[in-house]
């Protein structure tokens, strides 16, 4: 990869050019809250009740749908969306940590505080924020209760294991403190996360009544933060984004089709030395040494529904193979195909870890505030783009990331007359 420094042009007014943090102070930016909605897929609002989100697409910003990374699960795409880069660049690879060599294991919620699996030299939003001014906050945001080199988020709250992601009461009352951050506190940019509708998706599908349900729970309290922000008089001071990190499909099973089981193709115990499987619709495996051949052999025409690919063979638009910690053998299966190992145990109705093509796991976005325009239908983007976006807003000068403005910028006020702005860009 090389750096590229990219200029946009400075006010006709301004002698020279220099970062816009720099020009005219904070009192020139507006605070900024980033939503995620952890699950929700595009078009789940088309068959719910939902006149706060129909609002919303009068009063401010909607996209046609994001397309997250590649490895459309939880903690990849989010650790996306707050760096700005793919995720070869940024190494958070699976929502579990791993390591193929000691077989280390850990889950979801264990990696959520270890640092080691998320510090990997790409710097989130609210770090590169802090080193140049301004109070950062994450409300159980993946990523943010962990250190970067040394630094922490300036307040961070870790959601509790096992706590349920469903109360309508407390949903409101984490939309109270995070108003409260703002206005007694003076934080400048605040990420609030929400675990539905993913869990509901899971266990009950995605077209279902369960679902449709916990939409117009989250369209309920979409209208309580509206309320909540004309009370504390942010209307005019804070801009906000809502989003999500995947979409969710329905589980294909027997008798209806024959569903992945790799155990069928070959032998664990003698060709393979780790394997991260039974996760949804991606996986990886570390064959034995010198079994590499035989393994990608085995698999290659094993199942109709199954994509094999050896490390060095992953499509550049993955952008996955540039990193260590993915594995020799990479295995993706089609559409409502779960990735079975040895046994077929997953009991999901609903899963994600799917192709990004597919629209099943296209994701929303919509966004509201004193800066951006009002009745705006974007067309779709990478929610890659959704970091220098923020940057622009909060005026912080970007740390290097694979993201444009150029698919985000027209929603703006200003549009594309960016006011003396530099950011940084990776081009491969």
């Amino acid at each position: 990869m090389k750096l590229l420094l990219v200029l946009f042009s400075c006010s006709l007014l301004t002698a020279k050019c220099r970062p816009v943090s720099k020009i005219s102070g904070r009192g020139s930016f507006n605070k900024l809250l980033l939503i995620s909605f952890d699950g929700f897929r595009w078009d789940y609002d088309q068959d719910a009740d939902t006149p706060n989100m129909d609002a919303l697409v009068k009063e401010g910003v909607k996209a046609k749908y994001i397309t997250p990374p590649m490895i459309t699960m939880t903690s990849p795409s989010h650790f996306t969306t707050i760096t700005g880069r793919w995720i070869e660049d940024h190494g958070v690879v699976h929502n579990m940590m791993f390591n193929s060599t000691s077989l280390l294991k850990l889950t979801h919620v264990a990696t959520l505080k270890r640092s080691e699996w998320w510090d990997n030299g790409a710097l989130p939003l609210w770090i590169t924020a802090q080193n140049q001014g301004l109070k950062t906050a994450s409300f159980f945001y993946p990523g943010g209760g962990v250190n970067y080199s040394g630094q922490a988020v300036d307040r961070s709250l870790l959601k509790p294991y096992n706590h349920p992601d469903d109360n309508e009461t407390e949903w409101q009352n984490n939309i109270d403190t995070v108003m409260g951050w703002f206005t007694e506190e003076d934080f400048d940019f605040v990420t609030l996360y929400f675990g539905e509708p993913d869990n509901i998706g899971h266990k009950t599908g995605p077209d279902t009544q369960e679902r449709v349900k916990i939409i117009e729970q989250i369209d309920r309290t979409i209208g309580y933060l509206r309320n909540a922000i004309q009370k504390h008089n942010l209307v005019h001071r804070l801009n906000v984004i809502i989003t999500s990190d995947h979409g969710m499909t329905t589980i294909k099973k027997k008798p209806m089709v024959e569903e992945i089981q790799l155990s069928k193709y070959l032998n664990f115990l003698t060709l393979t030395h780790f394997d991260l499987l039974d996760y949804g619709g991606f996986g990886m495996i570390r064959p034995r040494k010198g079994k590499e051949q035989e393994v990608y052999d085995l698999l290659k025409n094993a199942h109709p529904n199954l994509t094999v690919y050896r490390k060095e063979e992953i499509p550049e638009n993955f952008h996955l193979a540039r990193n260590s910690r993915i594995q020799p053998i990479v295995v993706m299966g089609d559409l409502g195909f779960n990735l079975n190992s040895r046994l077929i145990l997953y009991v999901n109705k609903g899963d994600h870890g799917f192709h990004n093509g597919e629209m099943d796991m296209k994701t929303i976005f919509r966004a509201f505030g004193p800066n951006f325009k009002k009745n705006f239908l974007s067309e779709p983007f990478d929610s890659i783009n959704i970091y220098p976006l923020m940057c622009k807003l909060l005026g912080v000068s970007p740390a290097p990331n694979n993201g444009s403005l150029l698919y985000t910028e027209m929603m703006l006020v200003d549009g594309r007359t960016l006011r003396s702005y530099v950011y940084y860009t990776l081009i491969k």
